[in-house]
């Protein structure tokens, strides 16, 4: 059976995912079989495995960084809001139901067989797997229940390190009051500290450093600089969400749903040279972008609802009408169509007009359809010509179906019609489209050519080979900034 390090933070966006990350990196660099796990994830922004399962994001990019293949077993409960107070619960990969969080936690002890049947499979396979926590291990009031940070620990007997977000100020306290909470087992599973997101002179922490470990009796492993990497994430409190961007010869526009999902899929476009994404949620950041990218949403019918009101519905018609790019994806490329119907009550019930950008009727049904796809896109005219031929790769993931009433099919997948083109307004419901290099050059020229710019060295961009130097980058900062023989000792294996 494997060993097990855990990893828990403080708080959300304290860096759990990416130091796990690195963790698996780092020991796959030394030539164990490592995997990450994660028993219950919360998260909108998902993925499809090679046999049409849903997981979370972070798993996938912790897959990825230990050199494997994602595999559910990796997060066999995934959380996606579909409200304040509910979420729609994926159990191994499937729609299980829609659950309130008061249903859901009591519920809670029935899925600690799935849990630990996913884990052991694990377990069975890999030398080391390294564990992710969820949010702050220290909320007393769900101890009785916790199934994801010490509650998972003990369920498998794993050590625990706890990263702090010094960034964010007051990583003193967060790390001793998150001691101070725990009882007198859960204290002694913790083996170290992790100070995250540093900036300056490392020195200037020891003193703190000393003061800590007498408080709390638990040595820092290690202060981790605040590390620029670029490295796909799933956090809805992700730094990419934040409308900061300065804008590019080509200037991109994401419209920031309420709810929106898997937001990744745009992360290459970021990556080009010359050009700004810039995610929206107002009228008054809008500007005038060269193309407006409405993304996937866990719920089409509400986000409609709210970009109607916000004002940006209009604004984007505006700019479509003067001929400008639009493209929506999934939930976005199903918003631009004519109209939605909810026959099932997927989100609702009832029906409710789109933004009539595209010739399309959408119609929800209650089964999800959850695959990874491959095709081309179809030959095109106009605006879109020089996407023609280019081949893709991706994965839907979506409750019903689009019928084209008017227009062109934007692509051909696994031998069946995708898409919808009409003009300057694009739909599909192929998540990562734009991770083909192929598609994003093309899009990319296609502006600066009706702007009248020229994008110097727009050439192929290999986002394995990217994906993989930047795990590097992260493994090695971490290597230099953490105590590797303690970690080892802690995970009881003798370099």
């Amino acid at each position: 059976m494997a060993r097990a390090i855990m990893v828990q933070g403080t708080n959300s966006n304290a860096g759990k995912s990416l130091i796990t990350a690195a963790l698996c990196r780092i020991f796959k660099q030394d030539g164990y079989k490592t995997a990450p796990f994660k028993s219950q994830n919360m998260a909108l922004n998902s993925y499809i495995t090679k046999d049409g399962l849903e997981m979370g994001r972070a798993q996938v990019m912790q897959a990825e960084a230990a050199g494997i293949d994602p595999d559910v077993s990796m997060n066999p409960i995934l959380l996606k809001p579909t409200g304040d107070k509910g979420s729609q619960i994926i159990l191994n990969g499937k729609v299980f139901k829609d659950m309130t969080a008061s249903e859901y936690y009591t519920y809670k002890d029935d899925m600690i067989p799935h849990i630990m049947a996913s884990y052991n499979s694990l377990a069975e396979e890999y030398d080391i797997i390294v564990i992710e926590g969820a949010g702050s291990p220290a909320e007393i009031n769900l101890r009785d229940k916790d199934i994801v940070n010490m509650g998972m620990a003990e369920l498998v007997d794993a050590p625990v390190i706890i990263v702090g977000d010094i960034d964010r100020g007051g990583v003193f306290a967060s790390l001793a009051g998150t001691m101070l909470l725990f009882n007198e087992k859960e204290r002694e599973r913790v083996k170290g500290f992790v100070i995250n997101k540093f900036r300056g002179d490392v020195s200037l922490l020891t003193p703190g450093l000393h003061m800590l470990r007498d408080i709390t009796g638990v040595d820092t492993l290690g202060v981790i600089p605040y590390i620029k990497v670029d490295i796909d994430d799933e956090d809805s409190l992700s730094e990419r969400l934040e409308n900061n961007n300065e804008k590019g010869l080509i200037d991109i526009v994401v419209i920031k749903l309420p709810r929106l999902s898997n937001f990744t899929d745009f992360n290459v476009l970021s990556r080009i040279k010359g050009v700004s994404l810039r995610y929206v949620s107002t009228t008054r950041d809008f500007g005038e972008p060269d193309m407006v990218i409405i993304p996937g949403t866990k719920n089409t019918i509400d986000d409609l609802k709210w970009l109607r009101q916000s004002g940006l519905e209009a604004k984007i018609k505006r700019h479509a009408n003067v001929g400008k790019a639009v493209f929506g994806i999934c939930g976005g490329y199903q918003m631009l169509g004519e109209v939605i119907s909810d026959p099932d009550n997927v989100e609702g019930g009832g029906s409710i007009q789109g933004l009539g950008l595209l010739k399309v009727r959408t119609t929800f049904y209650k089964e999800k359809k959850t695959t990874q796809v491959k095709g081309k896109v179809n030959r095109l005219n106009g605006f879109y010509e020089q996407l023609t031929g280019a081949e893709i790769v991706g994965y839907e993931i979506h409750m019903g179906a689009s019928e084209i009433i008017e227009g062109i099919s934007m692509n051909t997948i696994d031998r069946r019609l995708d898409g919808c083109v009409n003009n300057n307004v694009a739909g599909t419901y192929v998540h990562g489209i734009f991770d083909s290099s192929e598609v994003a050059n093309a899009v990319v020229k296609i502006l600066a050519e009706r702007k009248g710019v020229i994008l110097d060295n727009l050439e192929k961009f290999d986002i394995k080979k990217y994906k993989e130097s930047q795990y590097d980058i992260l493994a090695d900062c971490v290597r230099k900034s953490i105590d590797m023989d303690k970690i080892y000792e802690i995970v009881g294996i003798k370099r």
